[in-house]
């Protein structure tokens, strides 16, 4: 990943309602959720999710499909996934311990936890 996407990832979830969005889009898993689901959990008016969606989807956070009448929208997980790689491949520069907080919380996290139940 280039740092420039890095950036634009990191600058669409530096704002509280976009992060939120993305945030119940990634425990949605990835059949993903209607957009105005998204927008009354959230208590969103339509017209600013709107711009929050096409900031997160510019950035390769989420992604839109239209089913119907309805655009469901789900977090882009290769896109999260490239995002943690990038901020997390020189953390451990040979010291196994620097990263190994990361590595524990995410084996005892629902997402990377089959046993806990993940949603695909």
């Amino acid at each position: 990943m280039e740092s420039q996407s890095a950036v634009s990832r990191l600058a669409a979830l530096a704002q509280a309602s976009r992060l939120a969005v993305f945030r119940l889009l990634v425990r949605a898993g990835r059949e993903g959720l209607p957009a105005g689901e998204v927008g009354r959990t959230l208590r969103i008016p339509a017209n600013t999710l709107s711009a929050q969606f096409a900031v997160l989807a510019n950035a390769g956070l989420v992604r839109g499909r239209r089913e119907g009448r309805s655009i469901i929208y789900a977090a882009d997980y290769d896109g999260m996934s490239e995002l943690l790689i990038y901020l997390m491949e020189d953390c451990c520069q040979g010291r196994p311990e620097v990263c190994a907080p990361v590595a524990e919380a995410a084996d005892r996290a629902a997402c990377c936890n089959p046993e806990q139940g993940v949603r695909s």
